[in-house]
C-alpha cells in the first residue's frame, strides 16, 4: 500500500509554528515510505478565508523545502460533499435539525445545571415532516448533524497515543453543514480524505474525539479509515501552553535569521525518542523518521534552543549551499574562516566588510607602541608562511607582553572587535598591506 497523507490548512491566518510542525511530518512520513503528500486548502469558510493566506501558506511551505505532489481546494468540491451528505440522509446517517443557537446554548445550560453532560437530545429525530415544513414556513433553515450509531463503542488503535475507545451514547451527533449551507470541517475532510487516498492522518491531540465521530462517518461512506496518529501539542519553554506559539511563524523565524533547515531539525524531533542535532540537508531526518518514536508528554519548543542548532547548523554548511546567499565577492577561504563565529548567516556581511574593507580606529595610548612594533613586523615577516605566529612571536618578543595583554590589542586593531574567527584564518585574508595599514593607523 503506497503512503499518502495530507497537510490541510485553513487559509484564515499565517501558519504558525504548530501547523509547520504538523506539515513537516506528515510529509516526512511520506517521503519515509516512497509516498505522496497531499496539501488540501481548507477553504469552506468563505468569509474568513483570504487568497492572500492561501498564498502565504504555499510561500512559507516552499521556504522549508515541504513541496506537495498534489494540491487541492475544498471551494473546488462542493459537489462532493453535497452528494455524500445526500448518501448519509438517505441512510439515515445525516439528518435536519432547527434549532437555533440560542436554543441550543439554553439545551447545553439546562444540562450542565443537572450535572449530566451537554449531549444532543436529538429532539430534531422526533419532528414529523409537518412539523419541519412549519418550521422553515416560519423562516427557520436546518442546520445538518451526523447521526452516531449509539450500538457499539468507537475503538482504534491510535498510532501515538495507543488504543482508544469512546461511547458514542455520550457525544453530541456532530453538526455537518450549517444553517446557511457552509460545510462545517468534518464531512468534507472525510470525503476529501477517501477520494485522495488518504492513508496516515498525522495531526495534534486536539482532533481525537474527531477522529472518533469521523471514524463512523468512514464507515457509512464505505470506506477504509487512514490510520491516526495524534501527537501531543506544542508547549513553550516555561512548560505550559503559549501564547507565543500562535504567533511565531515562517516571518518570525526569517526575522530571527533561522535557516529553514535549523527549523525543520528542531521540529522533526522534539517530543520524540531521537535527540535534536544539527543536519545541513533533510536526508537524516527523513530516514529516521517513524511514528513509533513519539511520546505522549507535550514537546517542549523553545526560541533561545532553536537559535543554538541555528549556530550549530551554520558552523557545517558547506560553501555550496551558501555561496548564492553571501555578499558578492565573499570566496570559499572567507565561508570557512568566519562561519564557526556566526549564529546568522546574515552576520557574514559585516565579516566581509572586516575582511575586506578598511578597519580605523586610534588604540589607547597604552597599546600603541606595541600596535607601532606590530605593523613593523607584519612588514618584515615571510607573508608566504602563515603570517599570525610569525606576527606574534615577533611582537612578543619586541614588546615582552603575552597572553590577552598581547592578542586583544592586536584583533581589536585589525578587525575593530574583541572576539570572532581565529586570527590565523584571518589574517591572510585580510592581506599583508591591509594589515599594515590597519596596524599604523591604530598605532596613530
Amino acid at each position: 500500500m503506497s503512503v499518502i497523507t495530507r497537510f490541510a490548512p485553513s487559509p484564515t491566518g499565517r501558519l504558525h509554528v504548530g501547523n509547520i510542525r504538523m506539515a513537516l511530518h506528515n510529509w516526512l512520513w511520506a517521503r519515509r515510505h516512497g509516498g505522496r503528500f497531499v496539501l488540501r486548502i481548507d477553504d469552506t469558510d468563505r468569509e474568513r478565508s483570504r487568497e492572500d493566506y492561501v498564498g502565504s501558506i504555499r510561500a512559507d511551505l516552499a521556504w522549508l523545502g515541504i513541496e506537495p505532489d498534489e494540491v487541492h481546494r475544498q471551494s473546488d468540491r462542493f459537489g462532493r460533499y453535497e452528494a455524500a451528505l445526500e448518501r448519509l440522509a438517505a441512510q439515515g446517517r445525516a439528518y435536519p435539525a432547527y434549532e437555533t443557537a440560542q436554543e441550543l446554548e439554553l439545551k447545553r445550560k439546562v444540562l450542565l445545571g443537572r450535572g449530566r453532560p451537554p449531549v444532543y437530545d436529538r429532539a430534531a429525530l422526533a419532528l414529523t415532516a409537518e412539523e419541519r415544513a412549519r418550521l422553515e414556513a416560519e423562516g427557520r433553515r436546518p442546520h445538518w448533524r451526523f447521526r452516531l450509531d449509539h450500538g457499539r463503542p468507537i475503538e482504534w488503535n491510535d498510532l501515538v497515543r495507543g488504543p482508544q475507545h469512546f461511547d458514542p451514547a455520550l457525544l453530541s451527533d456532530p453538526v455537518i453543514r450549517r444553517e446557511d449551507g457552509s460545510w462545517l470541517y468534518m464531512l468534507p475532510s472525510v470525503v476529501d480524505d477517501i477520494d485522495m487516498g488518504v492513508t496516515h492522518i498525522v495531526r495534534g491531540e486536539d482532533h481525537v474525539t474527531n477522529a472518533g465521530l469521523q471514524l463512523q462517518m468512514f464507515e457509512a461512506l464505505d470506506a477504509t479509515a487512514p490510520a491516526f496518529a495524534h501527537e501531543a501539542l506544542l508547549v513553550g519553554s516555561e512548560g505550559k501552553l503559549s501564547k507565543r506559539l500562535g504567533s511565531l511563524g515562517v516571518d518570525a523565524m526569517r526575522e530571527a535569521g533561522i535557516e529553514p533547515i535549523a527549523l525543520l531539525a528542531k521540529l522533526a524531533r522534539i517530543g520524540t525518542s531521537l535527540p535534536v542535532e544539527p543536519v545541513i540537508d533533510v536526508a537524516p531526518l527523513v530516514e529516521s523518521f517513524d511514528i513509533v518514536t513519539f511520546g505522549r508528554a507535550p514537546a517542549r519548543f523553545d526560541m533561545e534552543e532553536l537559535a543554538a542548532l541555528n549556530a550549530r547548523i551554520l558552523h557545517a554548511l558547506p560553501w555550496e549551499k551558501v555561496k548564492d546567499r553571501l555578499p558578492a565577492g565573499m570566496t570559499e577561504a572567507d565561508w570557512a574562516a568566519i562561519r564557526p563565529n556566526l549564529r546568522q548567516l546574515d552576520e557574514a556581511g559585516g565579516w566581509w566588510e572586516i575582511l575586506h574593507g578598511h578597519v580605523e580606529g586610534a588604540a589607547p595610548e597604552e597599546d600603541r607602541l606595541l600596535l607601532a612594533a606590530a605593523a613593523e613586523a607584519a612588514a618584515a615577516i615571510d607573508w608566504t608562511e602563515p603570517p599570525w605566529p610569525q606576527l606574534v612571536a615577533r611582537v612578543k618578543e619586541m614588546s615582552g607582553r603575552s597572553g590577552k595583554a598581547l592578542f586583544l590589542p592586536l584583533r581589536r586593531a585589525l578587525t575593530g572587535r574583541d572576539s570572532g574567527p581565529e586570527m590565523a584564518a584571518l589574517l591572510p585574508l585580510i592581506g599583508r598591506e591591509e594589515t599594515i595599514a590597519r596596524l599604523r593607523a591604530a598605532a596613530g
